[in-house]
C-alpha cells in the first residue's frame, strides 16, 4: 500500500507500531476493536450544518487505509465500504485508487456493491485520461463477476485497439479473466482471434503479456495454436538474438521471462507431433547455448528449454545438448542448480533411459550431499534410472542409504521401491534372494505401500 512513513498521521502510526508490539492474539483484537469504534466515529455521517472529516481527501484516504487493515487482521469493517465506494468515484486518481483497492480487497464476490461499481468502470473506460482508464480495467479484474461480465466486455475490448501500449497490455488482461469469469461472454474463439492479432504489437510489452493469455489458452487446447509456431519461434529468435531494447535485459539476459513463457507454449503444442516439433528444434538450441551465461535467469530458460526438449518429438542432437546442460547442472557446486540437474535428468531419462548411464556416477555424488532435498530428489532419480545392466550397483546404493536413514517415510518408499527393482530387473534367482534377504534386515519391519 502507498502509505509511507512521511504521510502518516500520529494516530495512524501509533496504531500500527501497538499492532507490530501486541504480545497476544486477544491484545491485538483489542487494539482492532478500539479502532473499529474510532473508525466508526469518524466514517458515521454527518449532520447537516457540522463540518465532516471526510472533506479532507488526505483524512478519508487514511481512514479507508485502516479500515483495510481492520479487515487484514481478521475483524468487520462492513460499516466502511460505501465510503470506499464512494471514493473510488472520486475525481482525484490518488483517491480514486485507493477506492478500488479496498473494494476490491473487502467485498465479497456476491456483495450489492461491486453493483454499484458498474457505471463507474464504465466511466472511467471512457475516460480521455489514461490513468483513469488503467484504473477502471485493473478494478475490473478484481471486482467484476460473472453476472457483470456483458457489462463492461464491450467496452474492455474496443481498448485493445487504443494508442497507449499500457491501456492495451491491462486491456488484454481484463478481457483474459472475463474469459476465465464468463467463458460464454468471452468464448475462447473470440479470445483467441484477439490474441493472434497482439502477438504482432509493435510493443514488446504488449506482446510478452499477450504471451500469458497464450500459455493459459494452450493448456486447454494446444492444437489451435500449431498454426502459431512460425509466429512463437521468429518472436524467440529476435529476442535470443537481443534485438528487443535493453530495457527487457536481466543482467544483460534478454527479456528471460518471455523467452520461458515461449518456450513452455512451444513444448505444449510441439508434444508427440513431428511436423510441429521440426519447426523448432534449431531455435532451441540456440536459446538453450544463448542462455547459459553463468546467471540464475539463464539458467532457468536452458531448464525450460530441457523440459521442452524432453516433452515434443525426440531428436538426439537436442537430447545430447540437453544432457551435456544438465550434467553441468549436476556438477555445479550450487545445491539449487544440482536440484534442477537432477530434476532435468529424471525427465529426460523417463523417456530416454540410454542417457542415464553416461551420468550415472555424478548423480551417486549427489546423493552424498547433506541436502535433505536434493538427496530425496536423486533416490527419485536413481530409481527412474535403474535397468537390468545398473540394477545391481544401483540396488546397493540404495540398501547403503536405507540403512543409515531415520526418516520413517523416505524407508517405506525405499522399501518399496527396492521390491520394485528387484522384482523386474534382478540378474538371478540368487540375486534376488540375497537382496531381499538384506532388505528385510534393513528395513523388515516396514510394510510395502
Amino acid at each position: 500500500m502507498a502509505t509511507g512513513g512521511v504521510n502518516l498521521s500520529k494516530e495512524f502510526f501509533e496504531l500500527l507500531k501497538a499492532i507490530g508490539e501486541s504480545k497476544s492474539k486477544q491484545e491485538e483484537d483489542r487494539i482492532i476493536s478500539k479502532e473499529v469504534q474510532c473508525l466508526k466515529k469518524k466514517l458515521e455521517p454527518t449532520p447537516q450544518g457540522h463540518k465532516n472529516p471526510l472533506q479532507s481527501k488526505k483524512k478519508a484516504k487514511e481512514y479507508l487505509v485502516r479500515l483495510l487493515y481492520v479487515e487484514m487482521l481478521g475483524h468487520d469493517a462492513s460499516f466502511g465500504y460505501i465510503k470506499a465506494v464512494e471514493m473510488a468515484a472520486s475525481a482525484s486518481l490518488y483517491h480514486k485508487r485507493t477506492g478500488y483497492l479496498v473494494c476490491g480487497a473487502c467485498l465479497s464476490p456476491d456483495h450489492e456493491f461491486r453493483f454499484m461499481l458498474v457505471n463507474q468502470m464504465q466511466r472511467d473506460m471512457q475516460s480521455a485520461n489514461v490513468l483513469e482508464i488503467c484504473g477502471g480495467l485493473l478494478a475490473a479484474t478484481s471486482l467484476i463477476t460473472p453476472d457483470m461480465a456483458p457489462a463492461i466486455v464491450g467496452e474492455v475490448t474496443k481498448l485493445i485497439t487504443h494508442d497507449s501500449e499500457t491501456v492495451r497490455k491491462k486491456a488484454i488482461i481484463t478481457l483474459h479473466r472475463l474469459f476465465q469469469l464468463a467463458p460464454d461472454v468471452v468464448t475462447f474463439d473470440d479470445l483467441y482471434e484477439k490474441v493472434r492479432k497482439i502477438l504482432c504489437d509493435r510493443d514488446p510489452s504488449v506482446m510478452g503479456c499477450c504471451l500469458n493469455v497464450i500459455e493459459d489458452l494452450c493448456i486447454r487446447d494446444p492444437v489451435k495454436f500449431k498454426e502459431l509456431i512460425p509466429s512463437l519461434v521468429s518472436i524467440l529468435k529476435q529476442i535470443a538474438e537481443h534485438r528487443l531494447p535493453t530495457e527487457f535485459d536481466y543482467h544483460k539476459v534478454p527479456a528471460p521471462w518471455m523467452q520461458i513463457r515461449l518456450v513452455r507454449i512451444l513444448s505444449m503444442v510441439g508434444q508427440g507431433d513431428a511436423t510441429a516439433s521440426s519447426g523448432m528444434y534449431e531455435i532451441l538450441n540456440e536459446t538453450m547455448k544463448q542462455a547459459d551465461v553463468g546467471i540464475n535467469a539463464g539458467y532457468a530458460i536452458v531448464y525450460e528449454c530441457v523440459k521442452c526438449i524432453t516433452k515434443i518429438y525426440p531428436n538426439a542432437k537436442l537430447l545430447d545438448a540437453a544432457g551435456e546442460a544438465i550434467a553441468r547442472f549436476i556438477d555445479s557446486r550450487s545445491h539449487n542448480l544440482k536440484y534442477l540437474g537432477v530434476t532435468g535428468l529424471a525427465m529426460i531419462v523417463e523417456t530416454h533411459p540410454q542417457y542415464a548411464a553416461q551420468h550415472q556416477m555424478s548423480v551417486m555424488d549427489c546423493l552424498e550431499d547433506r541436502d535433505e532435498t536434493l538427496q530425496r530428489k536423486t533416490l527419485d532419480l536413481l530409481y527412474r534410472m535403474t535397468n537390468p545392466v545398473n540394477v545391481e550397483f544401483i540396488t546397493d546404493k540404495l540398501l547403503l542409504f536405507l540403512s543409515g536413514t531415520t526418516d520413517v517415510f523416505l524407508k517405506k518408499q525405499l522399501t518399496t521401491r527396492v521390491c520394485s527393482v528387484a522384482e523386474r530387473y534382478a540378474p538371478s534367482n540368487s540375486w534376488y534372494i540375497k537382496t531381499i534377504t538384506q532388505l528385510f534386515e534393513v528395513s523388515g519391519d516396514h510394510k510395502i505401500s
